[in-house]
């Protein structure tokens, strides 16, 4: 016989218990009528995802929580035979934390449930303040009306052989993994070999289901998977996006062995593809979730912005993004013509206001405090914060949210002004190292995944060196270490935690290291005023990289 599970990746909003219920409704009366065996919903779907930080201690999100989940369990009457698991955050006896649960459901009752066990103590979504690991018990493996045995796991329950062999043991013919994982660049390339390895280990098929969506800083990819006994692919949802899709299982169904499985494949996005899709996706949910009319940002002429526009446009369109160009009198032709040129090509409304009165106004305000003094990077700085002002005031005015344009190189060593081009709500490029902003520019003046326009960005906004046009003839590597030299040191001390000595030995200068060790510690103020913005990486800074603003340290 040949039965079928559909898995749902949805993308919702957090806290709208009604929207999101009425999701899960629809969802599982549409995969009864068409004869599923098993509706399968994401980790923390009832929510509308993870994330809700502190919320999920309070007396009324628990509550919440709770009565939507006994309005499903009731609904559930009205389709007999279909077995749905749901994700949500599950009470603990005696504690006020919850965990990360599930709960299997059919005909009115609830047959089992499951919580996660391993990995929150190192996780920065799901945190230790709110979450706690689930009551030790037996695993969940509930029979399905066809009589498939299905072991259900939370998160990176389904990475421990423990849990996966429990549930084996247990009579599971397969393993359904409900997941709120979210993206990484690294992650997202490895996840099909690590759940195929894991497969293998289990001997049993594992299904998974993930969250697709932007939620503040966190990004879902959605691509839930179904690997079989073997560890070969045999399902992929799409990347990015909202889907449905149905999971064939068949064979012989005996206790504890695998039964065979299929379904349609999506492919896999490779790294600059999926860097780019998990930027759009996660521009366009904060500007939809938190209801701005668009976005708007300066345009400078250099590649930082240029690339912010042009994700804003991919999420967006061009009719809800607008660009403003601040010309000093340091700023270049070339930059002038530049934006004006691409702001065409993507079809935005492009304004220009020229800053040097305001410049001018505030140096002559500050003349008799600065008499005496030589002109430095304070001077430069005034420039920024004018331009700061302005678009924050066409913020104010307009309703649209300032998208800042800082990369992750910049903001590592400090390269960017307080409340100045760091001003605004939404950091796209925040966890973006200056070397992939040329690669993702390179990447998108050859593809037009949203088909907003091809090839937006001038050529000579790429090749140009980038200078930040404070001073005369000024250079980012005036200031700065070569960017590809840069980035290599900032990934190995932030995301595989090389330290400094360690990178001395493996070949990098001793100065040179010290100088962005030092830049990352004296410039924490900076960051730990900067917007919000996509985390893409293994460690971002603002949710993974959390030192403290005053200390000695330098290792």
């Amino acid at each position: 016989m040949s039965y079928f599970l559909r898995v749902c990746q949805p993308n919702l909003p957090l806290g709208a218990w009604d929207a999101n219920l009425q999701y899960i409704l629809a969802a599982a009366q549409q995969a009864h009528a068409q004869g599923a065996d098993a509706l399968i919903l994401p980790a923390q779907v009832l929510a509308g995802g993870p994330g809700a930080g502190d919320y999920v201690l309070r007396s009324a999100f628990q509550e919440a929580s709770d009565a939507a989940l006994a309005q499903l369990v009731q609904a559930s009457r009205q389709w007999p035979g279909l077995t749905l698991l749901v994700g949500h955050s599950q009470a603990v006896s005696g504690s006020a934390r919850r965990c990360n649960g599930a709960s299997v459901i059919r005909d009115g009752a609830v047959l089992g449930t499951a919580a996660q066990h391993h990995g929150l103590e190192g996780a920065a979504l799901l945190h230790g303040r709110q979450y706690q690991p689930g009551p030790q018990t037996p695993p969940c493996v509930v029979a399905l009306t066809s009589g498939v045995r299905v072991g259900v796991l939370l998160g990176d329950d389904v990475l421990q052989p423990a849990c996966t062999q429990a549930a084996r043991a247990a009579g599971a013919n397969v393993l359904l993994a409900l997941q709120a994982q979210p993206f990484e660049a690294e992650h997202y390339a490895q996840w099909p070999q690590q759940l195929a390895d894991c497969a293998r280990a289990a001997g049993l098929p594992i299904v998974t289901a993930n969250l697709v969506g932007g939620q503040d800083a966190w990004v879902f990819a959605g691509c839930s998977m179904a690997v079989d006994a073997q560890g070969q692919l045999a399902m992929r949802a799409p990347s990015f996006a909202p889907a449905q899709v149905d999971v064939q299982l068949g064979g012989a169904v005996q206790a504890g062995q695998p039964v065979e499985l299929h379904g349609p494949q999506a492919p896999q996005l490779q790294p600059l593809p999926a860097l780019w899709h998990a930027l759009v996706l996660a521009v366009r949910d904060y500007v939809e979730k938190n209801r701005f009319p668009g976005a708007l940002l300066g345009l400078s002429g250099g590649i930082d912005s240029a690339l912010v526009l042009a994700i804003a446009v991919d999420a967006l369109g061009a009719q809800r993004v607008r660009t403003v160009m601040m010309p000093s009198p340091y700023t270049s032709d070339m930059s002038w013509q530049d934006a004006q040129e691409m702001a065409q090509r993507l079809g935005v409304q492009h304004d220009v206001i020229a800053i040097a009165s305001q410049v001018q106004a505030f140096e002559q305000a500050l003349a008799p405090l600065f008499a005496g003094r030589p002109a430095d990077t304070t001077e430069e700085n005034l420039q920024a914060r004018c331009r700061g002002v302005l678009l924050m005031a066409l913020s104010n005015k307009l309703g649209h949210v300032v998208l800042t344009t800082s990369n992750k190189s910049e903001i590592a060593m400090g390269y960017s002004t307080l409340y100045g081009d760091m001003a605004g709500g939404f950091a796209a490029l925040c966890d973006v190292y200056k070397t992939e902003v040329f690669a993702l520019a390179r990447w998108r003046n050859a593809n037009d995944p949203f088909g907003t326009g091809s090839n937006p960005i001038p050529e000579r906004i790429i090749t140009r060196p980038p200078s930040a046009e404070l001073r005369p003839n000024q250079k980012d590597e005036d200031s700065l270490p070569p960017y590809a030299v840069l980035d290599e040191v900032l990934r190995r001390y932030l995301e595989q935690g090389a330290s400094a000595a360690r990178l001395v030995a493996e070949g990098h200068d001793p100065e040179l290291v010290q100088r962005i060790v030092r830049a990352l510690r004296i410039h924490a103020y900076k960051r730990y005023q900067a917007p919000v913005g996509p985390r893409v990486s293994s460690c971002a800074f603002g949710q993974d990289w959390q030192m403290p603003m005053t200390h000695v340290l330098a290792i």
